[in-house]
């Protein structure tokens, strides 16, 4: 199994040391600046509202005692809001959190009280000449408002599985594949999907097996999914709804790889009458194939690794899991 070269927690990590290299220096000033006249809420309002404009993309700014509880007023970009004077901040989640010993901490991001949305805070200590904790400073900033590092984070490309319903899974032993109308007309429909796919623009797919239908995706429009339903995948008319479309020159899954891939959806769907596909999906693009099974496992391969695995081998590890389960 192959590692990803950029997990997305490691993605995480890297816009959160972007963002707080950006925020360091501009809240240790705002501390020192504090520490001079703490305790004396107009003076602490004055340098937080003069200090404001320097912490970038900030929503809220304040001063809070060692307890949590904030004795400034809130410095925003609308000037200074009262009512948060006095508020006992020492349960919010980034009071909660340990500061390091650089005196700084970004908090992980939570759900704000007032809007309910997605945001963060960086706190600051605050000493005085001889290094005695005053308290904190406070920034609060709406992950909107953020533009981080504007790297968009890429899916990996390794396998990676996935369980289910626990309820499922715990009754696939009592279970008995039936046969769909899909499973009935699956080689004239596996056909028109090869089609959409390799000269019709389609470039994501989901098969749903069990319950005979299937969604695509568009590269002309692909806001929009569209749902065929068995009359429309059992007819290759269809096909003409849809323009011709060259098929895209970056794509990972070539056209010639379409088939095989539909071609090991069909033989894993009636592999065995207990353990049988129940969905399948492909992206052309990121070149992953996507399962799920009748125990409710699913998993998410690369298609070469797909087409290299035979079906027995799907059949082996899902009896062995349920019976690891057992």
């Amino acid at each position: 199994m192959k590692e990803p070269s950029q997990t997305l927690q490691q993605s995480i990590i890297r816009q959160r040391e972007v963002l707080a290299d950006s925020l360091k220096e501009p809240l240790r000033n705002v501390a020192e600046a504090c520490s001079k006249v703490w305790g004396d809420r107009q003076k602490m309002d004055e340098v937080l509202s003069e200090a404001f404009p320097t912490i970038p993309n900030c929503s809220f700014l304040y001063a809070m005692d060692t307890n949590g509880i904030q004795i400034s007023d809130n410095v925003s970009q609308d000037g200074l809001i009262e009512k948060d004077f006095g508020r006992d901040r020492s349960q919010r989640p980034y009071m909660r959190e340990v500061v390091p010993s650089s005196d700084f901490l970004l908090s992980d991001a939570y759900i704000s009280q007032r809007v309910r949305r997605p945001s963060l805070t960086a706190i600051q200590i605050v000493r005085d000449a001889k290094g005695t904790t005053l308290g904190f400073i406070g920034a609060d900033f709406d992950l909107r408002d953020l533009p981080i590092t504007r790297e968009l984070y890429e899916e990996p490309r390794y396998w990676r599985q996935i369980k289910g319903d626990p309820s499922i899974r715990g009754t696939v032993f009592h279970q008995t594949r039936v046969d769909s109308t899909m499973d009935k007309h699956l080689d004239t429909i596996l056909s028109v999907i090869e089609e959409l796919i390799c000269s019709r623009g389609v470039f994501h797919v989901i098969l749903h097996f069990s319950s005979n239908r299937a969604i695509i995706w568009l590269m002309d429009d692909p806001y929009r999914y569209r749902l065929l339903d068995i009359d429309e995948l059992t007819d290759p008319d269809i096909c003409l709804a849809y323009p011709v479309h060259p098929y895209p020159q970056d794509a990972v899954i070539k056209p010639e790889q379409i088939a095989p891939i539909l071609e090991g959806f069909k033989q894993l769907r009636f592999m065995d009458e207990m353990f049988y596909l129940r969905s399948g999906t492909v992206n052309i693009f990121n070149g992953v194939v996507g399962m799920t099974f009748s125990c409710d496992g699913s998993h998410y391969i690369p298609y070469d690794e797909f087409l290299n695995k035979e079906h027995t081998f799907w059949t082996i590890m899902h009896s062995d899991e349920q019976a690891a389960e057992q």
